[in-house]
C-alpha cells in the first residue's frame, strides 16, 4: 500500500523567510500541514547579506514550522532569486548515424547533452536543465520522439545558471541549521506551479511574481519555458520612492502606497488629498494623491519593462491565456490595470490553490512560491526521481565531501 509522503518548501526572500511543511497523499493530494515565517533580516534583493541574521531567520521559521506541523523537518526544497540568475535557451541538433533510423535512448541522451552544453561563466553554476520540444527532421513534436523514424533530432532547452557562491551560500546557510537540500529551484518556476496549470502552459502565459524587492517572471510558450528571470526591483522600491518625494517616513509611506495607493491610469483615483498623521504632534502631512499614484505608477511601470526586455522578440504575441501576477506586491490596487496596459494582454490573479488544510492565508499571493515549492516537489517525484541528488551535491562539493 502507498504511503504519504512529506515535503517541505523553505523560501528566503527579502522580506519574509517561509517554510511550508505539506504531506502528499497516495492519490497525490497536498494537504499543508503548517508553515513557518518571520520577518526576513540579512537578505537583499533575494540575496543574502548577513550570514548570522538569514540563518536565525530559517530557524525561526523551522521551530515554528515544526511546531504547527507536529512534523520533524530534515530536509527542504529551497527557492533561490537574484537578478545574477539568468534563463537563456538553447537548441542541440544531432544526426542520425547513417546505418540507423529508429530515434532510441541513446540518441536522445546525445541530442539532449549538446542542447544542455552551453557556455556560462566560470563563476557560474547551472541550476535548471528544462526540456522544451524535440523535433524530428522539421516536424515539431510535444513529447519525446521515441520509436520513431528519423535523420536529423532537434531538442530545445530552457538553462538557468547563476553565481555559484551566492547559490551557495543559500545553502550552506540551510546545511548549518541543520537540514538537508533536497533541491534548490528558481523562484519564479515555483510560483508557476500553483499560477498555471498544463493548458495555460500550453496556450501560453507570462507569471510575473513582485516581490519587495525582486520581480521574478517565467514565460511559458506552448507548454515549455520560453524565458525566465529576475529583476531587481519590488515593492519596497515603490515605498522608498514615495519617502523620498514626500519626505514622510518609510513605515509611513509603506502604508500609505498600501492603503492610499492606486497604480492605473483613473483619473477618479487621483483625486483630493491624503493626509498622514504625525505621531509626535506636528501637523499632518499632506500629500497630493495624484503625485502618490504617478510615483507608484513609475517604479511599477519600469518593472514591467525590464520584464519586457528579458523575453524573446515577439514573445508577447505568442501568448494566448495572458499574464498572472502574484508576490506580495501584487496585491496593489491598480495593477491589473497598469500590467494590462503594459503588456497589451488579459491580466489575472491566480485563483486559491489546490491544496487542502486549515490555513486561510494560504489564498494570499505572497505565499505563490513556499506553495509551488510543494508542487515542483510533487513533479519531481513523480517525472525526475533522481536528478535531484546529483544537482545538489555538485553545488556543494566546494563545501565538504558527504556520502549517499
Amino acid at each position: 500500500m502507498a504511503r504519504s509522503k512529506i515535503h517541505v518548501g523553505l523560501e528566503i526572500g527579502s522580506t519574509k523567510t517561509v517554510m511550508v511543511v505539506a504531506e502528499i497523499k497516495p492519490d497525490e493530494s497536498a494537504k499543508i500541514l503548517g508553515m513557518g515565517e518571520t520577518r526576513s533580516a540579512g537578505v537583499r534583493k533575494g540575496e543574502i547579506t548577513d550570514y548570522k541574521q538569514v540563518r536565525a531567520c530559517v530557524k525561526s521559521a523551522l521551530l515554528e514550522a515544526e511546531d504547527v506541523s507536529d512534523v520533524v523537518i530534515k530536509s527542504v526544497f529551497l527557492s533561490v532569486t537574484g537578478s545574477h540568475i539568468k534563463g537563456v535557451n538553447n537548441t542541440g541538433t544531432f544526426r542520425l548515424p547513417e546505418d540507423e533510423q529508429e530515434v532510441d535512448r541513446h540518441h536522445l541522451e546525445e541530442v539532449k547533452e549538446i542542447a544542455r552544453d552551453i557556455a556560462i561563466p566560470s563563476d557560474h553554476v547551472y541550476l535548471h536543465h528544462l526540456a522544451g520540444h524535440f523535433t524530428l527532421d522539421g516536424q515539431a513534436h510535444s513529447t519525446v520522439p521515441y520509436g520513431l523514424l528519423g535523420r536529423t533530432l532537434d531538442a530545445d532547452y530552457h538553462i538557468v545558471h547563476g553565481v555559484r557562491t551566492r547559490i551557495q551560500n543559500s545553502i550552506k546557510c540551510v546545511r548549518e541549521i541543520p537540514l538537508d537540500v533536497d533541491d534548490v529551484v528558481f523562484a519564479p518556476i515555483a510560483s508557476a506551479q500553483i499560477c498555471l496549470n498544463r493548458e495555460r502552459k500550453e496556450d501560453g502565459a507570462l507569471v510575473i511574481d513582485i516581490g519587495g524587492e525582486t520581480t521574478d517572471y517565467v514565460l511559458y510558450i506552448d507548454g515549455a519555458i520560453a524565458a525566465s528571470g529576475c529583476v531587481p526591483v519590488g515593492g519596497n522600491h515603490v515605498s522608498n520612492d514615495i519617502h523620498l518625494v514626500t519626505h514622510v517616513p518609510f513605515s509611513k509611506a509603506e502604508k500609505v502606497k498600501i492603503a492610499e495607493g492606486n497604480a492605473s491610469a483613473d483619473p477618479a483615483s487621483s483625486v483630493g488629498i491624503v493626509k498622514v498623521e504625525d505621531e509626535k504632534g506636528f501637523p499632518p502631512i499632506e500629500i497630493n494623491r495624484q503625485i502618490l499614484n504617478d510615483v507608484i505608477r513609475g517604479r511599477l511601470e519600469e518593472a514591467f519593462d525590464l520584464v519586457i526586455e528579458g523575453l524573446p522578440e515577439g514573445a508577447l504575441e505568442k501568448i494566448g491565456t495572458g499574464v498572472f501576477l502574484t508576490g506580495g506586491s501584487s496585491q496593489m490596487r491598480g495593477i491589473g490595470e497598469l500590467a494590462c496596459e503594459v503588456f497589451d494582454l488579459p491580466v489575472y490573479k491566480p485563483e486559491q490553490p489546490d491544496v487542502s488544510g486549515v490555513h486561510a492565508y494560504f489564498k494570499d499571493p505572497q505565499y505563490a512560491t513556499a506553495l509551488g515549492l510543494i508542487r515542483y516537489a510533487q513533479i519531481l517525484d513523480e517525472e525526475r526521481p533522481s536528478i535531484a541528488a546529483g544537482k545538489i551535491k555538485g553545488l556543494l562539493k566546494t563545501f565538504w565531501p558527504f556520502g549517499s
